[in-house]
Order: C-alpha cells, then structure tokens, then sequence
C-alpha cells in the first residue's frame, strides 16, 4: 500500500446494485482506483483515514445524455458566439456539474474533445466525458440549424459555423454518413449520434418525421463496429425507433412517442434505452417558439407511457437529463434524477444512475477511455461521494449537493470535503 492511499471509515455503503446498504465495511482507495473493500479494521500503515460519521457512501452519479458545451448557452449563443465564450462557460459548468456528484456525463453531441483532454489532464475540474463528437444529421434533420437563407447548398459552399465548430455534421447518402462517422471516431468519440427522426428544438423539423435511412444508418453503425463502439439515435417514434435498430444501433435516445410493439422489439433485442423524465414541469427545457412548443408537449405527454412501457417490457434503461440552454435548470440536474420516483422505487433510480448507467456506458468496448465505473468494488475507478442521509431512504437528498454530498471523489481525487475532522 502506498502513501496514496485513503480509507473510508465509520460508512454505510450503496455499492451501485445492492438494495440494501453494507455495514461494517472499510473502502481503501489507492491512486485512482478503489483498492479494497472489506471488513472495518485498522488502516494499513501510512494510510490517510477519513471517519465518514455513519454516513452513506455510493458511486459518484452518472447523466447519460448530456451536452457540455450547450448547458449554460442559448441556441443563437451556441451557433453564432465567439467559440471562445461558450467554451469558458462549458468549463464553468463542467466544475459545476462534478460539485454536483456528476462524476461521469455521456455527451450526447458537440466539441467536447478538448474539453474532455483539460479535465482528463487536470488542466480544470469536472466530470469523465464520453464524447460522441458532432451529431449526424441529414440535410433538413433535427441537427441542421441553418437559416432558410442559407438554402440551398451549392457544391464547394463553406460548412456552417455549427458544423466548423463541431456542433453538427450534415451528410446525406451512406458514403457521406461514413466519411462523418469516421471523422468523429478518428478525433476520439466514444460512441456515435445520429439524427434518426424529428426534434424540439430544431426549427424546420416537425416532430413525426423519419430522417436518415437504413443503409445510411448502417453506414454509421458499421463505421462505429468497425472501432469496436456502438451508434446510439435521436428518435420519437416507432418509425424512427424501429428504422434505426433494423440498421443496428444499440441505444434509442428520448422515445417517448414509441408504441408497444417498437417496446417488445426493443426488449427482444437487447436495445438500451436512454430515456429523460420530460415533463411539463419546472425542469422542462424553455422553448419560446409556439411550434416548438407544441411539439415539446407532444413529447411531454408521452413520457408517462413511455416509461410505463420500458417497466412492462423490462428493457435495458439508462437515464439522462438532456438540459439544454438553461445555467438555472442545470443547478437540478439531482432533483431530476430524484423525480423519478414517480416510476421506479429509490432503489431503482440509484442503480439506474450508476451501475446501470456504468453498464451502458461500458458498450464503447475498447473506445471506452476509463475503467469501470457506477459501482463501488475492487479495481472499479474511485468515483465516490459521503452522503450526509440515506438516499434510499430519503431520494430526495440528492436534489440539493451542495448540502448534502459532504464529499465527493474522482478518480481518487478529492474535490470536496467538508467534514469537519476534515483533514
């Protein structure tokens, strides 16, 4: 044992899958890994020892669908600013999102490479990324956000500035759908995102529309196997959501609009499915547009169905929260996490939001740049965070960090601490 090390005392722990808590037990952490965990007992000699109090121990938290870079900006911000600007606040909001016990986002679309590099570096704070890298969109597709007057495109017209930057990439036909592809894996996407079917916020697409077909999908998802990772969509409807497994994609993104026979073949072959709790609440996403508007609570009305039948079918669930453009509605990453007991027991929304997040996140084989994550174990990455409560008890204590994750490690790092034997 090195000097490194440090053991966690006096805990309770939610190791990620378990649904009772472990007493009686001691985490080593060692470099950036979880050592052991065993029975309490002395420390090993030159150990740092941090007494928890009888407080819970679990995983640091998961978002599987996240958007570093479009958390804090709006639309016109994101596609138009200084670069430079919107990636100042993707840095604030990085070490904003880990002081929230985010230790790990999926990025499900943007330039978060360099971003992903700072932090994996300790250049800044935040959370692990798993980048996809600029989402594949057709032309007309919910990730085209050009103006009517950029239209039409001419060849050997310049990209759009979203494109440059990495926000997006328009391709049509397979070859172009597997130049894109390639593109993303080459500067270091974990996964792939293609736009399988209309959106909210995009401006031109209505909501029931099927983008992209089978053999351009199947571009992608070769392109992906081809690095040993997956390609996960943006999809409403059985359509869109039964187009794109046909095409072999592993993950279904939103679905809300999804029917129960697209549930059974998602079940049938294994599809994980990252649903977001959208509701037409106080965390729901502004959208100032009357026609967005109305497609977002076309989507909103369908959630309740939607989980309903990711129960019924006992498919594979990741969550996620999808914030966008909003720096207020980020601070509740937590209390949307917490709303999901409205379907699934605490239990169940804390293994959802580590283990199960961990498993999904785990699809990108040999493209997945950290260990282990979600659970707390031997040899696992020591993403941890002390709980002042027992979350399984009381869920909602993870809806306000900042008094209740007493501290919070990743990568065996300890970015807060506010015991006070404190050392």
């Amino acid at each position: 044992m090195t000097s490194s090390a440090t053991a966690f005392t006096n805990i309770r722990i939610f190791d990620g899958s378990s649904n009772e808590l472990r007493a009686g037990m001691m985490v080593v952490v060692d470099g950036n890994a979880i050592k052991a965990v065993e029975p309490a007992g002395p420390a090993p000699s030159g150990t740092r020892v941090i007494d928890c109090g009888d407080r819970v121990l679990m995983p640091g938290l998961i978002d599987a669908h996240w958007h570093a870079t479009m958390v804090r900006v709006s639309p016109a911000v994101a596609l138009m600013a200084d670069w430079n600007y919107v990636h100042a606040l993707a840095i604030a909001e990085a070490e904003a999102t880990l002081l929230r016990g985010f230790t790990t986002v999926r990025d499900m679309g943007g330039p978060t490479f360099g971003l992903k590099r700072a932090i994996d570096e300790g250049i800044t704070s935040g959370p692990r990324i798993y980048p996809s890298g600029a989402f594949i969109s057709q032309t007309s597709g919910h990730g085209d956000f050009r103006a009517l007057s950029d239209l039409p495109r001419a060849a050997g017209d310049p990209l759009s500035y979203g494109e440059r930057l990495g926000f997006t990439a328009l391709a049509d036909g397979p070859d172009a759908v597997r130049q894109r592809a390639r593109e993303q894996l080459m500067r270091g996407a974990t996964q792939l995102k293609y736009m399988a079917g209309g959106g909210v916020a995009s401006p031109h697409d209505p909501i029931d529309v099927t983008q992209g077909t089978v053999p351009e999908m199947r571009a992608a998802v070769e392109a992906a196997e081809n690095w040993g990772t997956y390609v996960t969509v943006h999809a409403y409807t059985p359509r869109a959501i039964q187009m794109a497994i046909e095409a072999g994609v592993k993950c279904i993104e939103h679905g809300q609009l999804a029917d129960d026979e697209t549930a059974k073949i998602m079940a049938a072959k294994g599809i994980w499915w990252s649903l977001q709790p959208f509701l037409d609440d106080e965390d729901a996403v502004p959208v100032p547009n009357p026609a967005g508007r109305a497609k977002q609570l076309q989507v909103t009305a369908g959630t309740e169905i939607a989980y309903a039948l990711a129960k019924k079918h006992k498919i594979k669930t990741a969550w996620g929260t999808d914030t966008l453009f909003d720096a207020k509605l980020a601070t509740r990453q937590g209390a949307q996490l917490a709303k999901l007991t409205r379907w699934y027991s605490p239990h169940e929304v804390l293994k959802m939001a580590t283990a199960d997040n961990g498993e999904l996140l785990a699809t990108s084989g040999p493209r997945n740049p950290y260990g282990k994550i979600g659970v707390i174990e031997a040899g696992a990455m020591a993403d941890l965070i002390l709980v002042d409560g027992d979350p399984l008890q009381n869920i909602g204590l993870i809806a306000d960090p900042g008094k209740n994750f007493v501290v919070i490690v990743k990568d065996g790092r300890i970015f807060k601490n506010t015991l006070k034997s404190a050392a």
